[in-house]
């Protein structure tokens, strides 16, 4: 058991776990060790602060607390309730919605939630296309999206790599949705809210916009908000909010009711209130001035990266991009996305493989890779480290069988170098 180092998060009770059951302790100083000896460019990623960590690990963890404040299940709920009321106030404040619902676990479960609303198996919903950047909740035939409703998918043009505006209008017109998804998971540009309200209100659909992927960015005012278009919002509270792993709601008033019901008791049971507790926590860091100029870098950090690796031979798709990630093609370095990925995970960088539009290969293959900028914002770099960061994974994915492990290493050392300077979760 190697000695234990403290930190600022983990607090006095870690000796008690290294007692109790030490190769769960190992498991935690070892994540922490991969976070600080790499780089995390996984898009869907973030480094938490030490606020919210104290509250996933705080004993609100104990309490059964099925409904909601003022009207629960059981008793002695009178705590939890003032963190869920704070989470719901601070969540509307901070993104200007009538209503918030903060106790679904996870992005698909909000979505799940958002499905039996305001749908019935069977009914139609018009979504992207998963293979062109969309999510497995809008309409893949492995998930219930696709199994219980009838999906109907948009795409991008092949030229632009944008969203085909004309396409949605007219696949509405055609199949008379039930409810209308704007939203995607590996899109880089923003989206035209205003143009999907126009087409949901043409053809009398519900508007649902998943926003899990840029809502931090929503809250630190860099992007569009699509909660003035939107009857409801999905989101995640990780990612670029920097909050605990779970999800969210924002809605309209008049489907207050509906929204609450379709999260309990419709679709879950007791909410996990030391998350919730933590999503509170998320959101007031959210409001703060500084956090307003970390989605201002994590942009900024996003198209740098980008740039430096169109400059090292990939190819940006949609040529760019307008939030915390970019889609990168690799086919022009003759290699295809899951061998940038395994390359540069044994150089210590994080990165997802990701099919690019109109991919020919399957996606365990993909053509090409996928990169974020939140955690490596949270750390501090910049602008200049990104230019670095670039030309590492250009020299880790042109690594051959011939020399992988020389490169992977010599990688790796750089790697360490560059991280050392702006580590995550600094040491006390």
């Amino acid at each position: 058991m190697r000695p234990v180092v403290p930190t600022p998060f983990w607090g006095p009770d870690f000796a008690a776990l290294a007692s109790t059951d030490p190769e769960i302790a190992e498991v935690l100083l070892g994540e922490v060790d991969r976070l600080r000896g790499g780089l995390q460019l996984i898009a869907s990623e973030n480094l938490t602060s030490p606020a919210v960590l104290a509250a996933l690990g705080s004993t609100l963890s104990n309490k059964y607390a099925e409904g909601y404040p003022g009207a629960r299940y059981y008793g002695g709920c009178a705590q939890v309730d003032i963190a869920e009321e704070l989470a719901r106030t601070r969540a509307t404040e901070l993104f200007g919605a009538d209503h918030a619902n903060v106790q679904p676990h996870s992005g698909a479960s909000a979505n799940l939630a958002a499905y039996a609303a305001f749908c019935e198996p069977g009914d139609v919903v018009l979504a992207m296309d998963l293979k062109q950047g969309g999510h497995l909740t809008h309409g893949s035939k492995v998930n219930f999206s696709g199994r219980w409703f009838e999906p109907v998918s948009y795409g991008v043009d092949r030229g632009s790599e944008l969203i085909d505006y004309d396409q949605v209008r007219h696949l509405a017109r055609t199949h008379q949705p039930r409810m209308i998804v704007a939203g995607a998971t590996a899109y880089p540009r923003l989206i035209d809210f205003a143009a999907f309200r126009e087409i949901a209100d043409e053809v009398g659909a519900i508007l649902m916009v998943d926003a899990a992927h840029f809502i931090g960015l929503v809250a630190g005012g860099v992007i569009p908000s699509p909660v003035p278009h939107a009857d409801i919002v999905t989101a995640t509270t990780h990612k670029v909010l920097r909050g605990p792993r779970g999800g969210m709601i924002l809605c309209r008033a008049q489907h207050a009711k509906a929204v609450d019901k379709a999260v309990f008791p419709f679709t879950q049971g007791g909410p996990l209130m030391h998350a919730v507790a933590a999503k509170a926590v998320a959101f007031k860091e959210a409001a703060a001035p500084e956090y307003t100029e970390y989605t201002r870098k994590v942009v900024n950090n996003a198209r740098a990266l980008a740039a430096g690796l169109v400059a090292e031979g990939m190819r940006a798709v949609s040529g760019g991009t307008d939030t915390h990630l970019a889609l990168l093609d690799v086919r022009p370095l003759g290699i295809t996305g899951a061998e940038a990925e395994a390359r540069c995970d044994a150089a210590r960088i994080t990165l997802n493989k990701n099919a690019v539009p109109f991919d020919p290969a399957p996606p365990m293959v993909a053509s090409g890779i996928r990169i974020g900028s939140p955690s490596v914002t949270t750390q501090g770099m910049g602008e200049s480290e990104m230019a670095e960061i670039a030309r590492l994974i250009g020299r880790a994915v042109r690594g051959s069988a011939d020399n992988s492990a020389e490169v992977s290493a010599e990688v790796a050392a750089a790697v360490t170098e560059l991280v050392a300077t702006q580590p995550a979760y600094q040491r006390d």
